[in-house]
């Protein structure tokens, strides 16, 4: 099966700096992929005559003739601009011409945007933005919602919980996958009266639920996915970018420190590259935009070349692994009795 998918060449820190190149090395490596590249033409036609790359069966440009920044309110940009490369490329989901889109674009807009073009799944009150972080078992964790959804009801904590075991079991190749509640504590008298819900249905949602989990269970690989409110996930993702970046800066000060400990760090450069490798943010890039009928991946702003082609790999990993539909199916098995949250 070919797949398309549409890129939001505009969006990002860097825009199609990185976006096109990161396409074109893309195409090289899967050549069963097309890509669709949407943003202003002329802009996007600079980068291929630099790269000295055309157009062709599997790459064409589409045009869009505004662009969304990256502090633009996302109400004012899906009022204002209905022909940016970012609604165009959600346009290109909904018309059938690509399989899912790829955004570095303002995180809220893409979602606001998204929403309104794509609309949500049957049974899906609100998408969930999720990521997979390693973890120390070699694995990823699935962490959602990460910052869609400040509040949430306790039926949507259930339903980020089905689509964020959907999402693991398609991509992982994992069958029921467990699933964790984060929350202040594991035992089950902790947390607020939301969790405390939200607990109760997960427990009859047909899914195999673990219980409740605590923050650091997230990178222990504890269980597979782990689901919250969007306050508490993007806080919790920041932190762990924060954290990440702090003690990548503290080794470089430390080995820089003397020539002593200048060859300290060139004897253990294997290790710190095995380990730069394991923990590098760029390999895990690529948020998914869970609940709309149709697949959207956030990559950060800020994403390098390499990082960009992760996100458009998340893409076409959930199309070839037919999320969408695994979400659906999921949501079907929950009885009237158990989404009502009645015993």
């Amino acid at each position: 099966m070919d797949i398309t998918v549409a890129i939001d060449v505009m969006g990002g820190d860097h825009g199609s700096h990185v976006t096109v190149p990161a396409a074109l090395k893309f195409l090289q490596t899967n050549p069963d992929i097309n890509l669709i590249l949407v943003g202003l033409p002329d802009v996007i036609n600079a980068e291929l005559r630099t790269r000295k790359a055309e157009v062709g069966p599997r790459l064409r440009v589409h045009a869009a003739s505004e662009v969304v920044t990256m502090d633009e309110s996302p109400a004012l940009a899906l009022k204002n601009k209905k022909d940016s490369s970012m609604r165009v490329a959600a346009n290109l989901v909904k018309s059938g011409e690509a399989h899912a889109c790829v955004s570095a674009g303002n995180t809220g807009a893409l979602m606001a945007i998204s929403r309104f073009v794509l609309k949500t799944l049957p049974g899906i009150e609100r998408p969930a933005i999720a990521k997979m972080l390693p973890n120390v078992t070699g694995g990823t964790t699935c962490v959602l919602d990460l910052g869609a959804n400040v509040d949430c009801t306790p039926e949507q904590l259930v339903q980020f919980g089905i689509m964020g075991a959907m999402l693991f079991a398609a991509v992982r190749q994992k069958e029921r996958p467990s699933v964790g509640l984060l929350n202040i504590g594991s035992e089950e008298i902790k947390g607020n009266e939301v969790v405390k819900q939200a607990s109760d249905l997960l427990r009859n949602a047909g899914l195999r639920f673990h219980g409740n989990v605590e923050g650091n269970d997230i990178y222990k690989g504890t269980v597979d996915v782990v689901v919250c409110d969007g306050f508490i996930g993007n806080i919790a993702l920041k932190t762990s970018e924060g954290l990440a970046s702090m003690i990548a800066t503290l080794l470089r000060e430390e080995f820089k420190r003397n020539w002593l400990t200048r060859l300290a760090a060139l004897l253990a450069y294997p290790v710190l590259r095995r380990f730069r490798e394991r923990v590098d943010s760029r390999r895990y890039n690529g948020a998914s935009l869970l609940g709309l009928r149709g697949i959207v991946v956030k990559s950060h702003g800020g994403a390098d070349e390499l990082a960009f082609q992760y996100a458009i790999e998340q893409a076409v990993s959930e199309v070839k692994n037919r999320v969408l539909q695994r979400i659906e199916h999921g949501l079907s098995l929950r009885t009237p009795a158990a989404a009502s949250g009645e015993s």
